[in-house]
C-alpha cells in the first residue's frame, strides 16, 4: 500500500512536466515594431520618375517647393481615390509653392499609368518606376500598403512618411481615413516661414 501511495503523485508530477512541455508559448501582449512605422527625417535621397511621355522627371528639380510624392498601384482602388484627392491638392496649392509627384510602382505601371493619369485625372506630374527603388527610397524593410505618402520640405528633407503597413498604433491608416484634411494639415505645417510665431509675439509686446 505505502509503495502505491508513494508512486501516484510521482505520476502526478511526470504528467504536469510533461504538458508543461507541449504547451504552446505564450503570445506576446504588444506588437513587435517595424521599420516601416519610424518617422523619418532625412535627407531625400535623388529619385527619377520615368514619364509614358516626355522627358524623366527628377526629384531634386524641386528643391525650394514642398513636394507631396504618393508611391501607388495602377490598379489600387485606393491609390485612384489618392490620386484625386491630390489633384484638388496641387490646384489648392500650386500658388503657395507646392508641388504634387505621382510614382506608380506595380508590375505594369510603365503600361498602365497613361489610363491611370486619364482616369484619376491627375493634374501633376505621374509616371513609373520600379518596387526595389521605391522601397530604397521609403526605407521600407517589410510589408507595405499602397498609396505611401513622403511629405518633402523646401530643403529637400523628409519629414514625414505614410506607410500603413506595420503600423501599431493605426496612425498611418487614421491618415488616410481623412486624407483630404490630413493632407492639406500636413502640408501646412511646411509653408509656415521659420520664426512666424516668436515675430508674432514680438509684435503683440510692442
Amino acid at each position: 500500500m505505502r509503495k502505491l501511495i508513494a508512486l501516484i503523485p510521482a505520476a502526478l508530477l511526470t504528467t504536469a512536466i510533461l504538458a508543461q512541455a507541449q504547451a504552446p508559448p505564450a503570445k506576446p501582449t504588444t506588437k513587435p515594431a517595424t521599420k516601416t512605422t519610424a518617422q523619418p527625417t532625412r535627407k531625400a535621397d535623388e529619385f527619377v520618375i520615368h514619364m509614358s511621355s516626355g522627358p524623366d522627371q527628377l526629384l531634386s528639380a524641386y528643391r525650394g517647393k514642398v513636394v507631396v510624392m504618393a508611391f501607388m498601384y495602377t490598379t489600387c482602388p485606393h491609390c485612384q481615390h489618392t490620386a484625386g484627392v491630390l489633384s484638388k491638392v496641387q490646384t489648392e496649392y500650386a500658388a503657395k509653392g507646392v508641388q504634387v509627384l505621382g510614382v506608380t510602382f506595380d508590375v505594369n505601371a510603365k503600361a498602365g499609368v497613361a489610363g491611370f493619369i486619364k482616369l484619376t485625372g491627375a493634374n501633376f506630374p505621374c509616371g513609373y518606376s520600379n518596387e526595389d527603388l521605391v522601397k530604397k527610397f521609403m526605407h521600407v524593410d517589410g510589408d507595405y500598403f499602397v498609396p505611401m505618402l513622403a511629405f518633402i520640405d523646401r530643403t529637400g528633407t523628409i519629414r514625414r512618411q505614410i506607410i500603413s503597413a506595420g503600423d501599431p498604433n493605426g496612425e498611418a491608416d487614421k491618415f488616410l481615413a481623412d486624407q483630404e484634411n490630413a493632407i492639406r494639415k500636413e502640408i501646412d505645417k511646411y509653408l509656415k516661414p521659420a520664426g512666424t510665431t516668436a515675430t508674432a509675439k514680438k509684435s503683440t509686446k510692442s
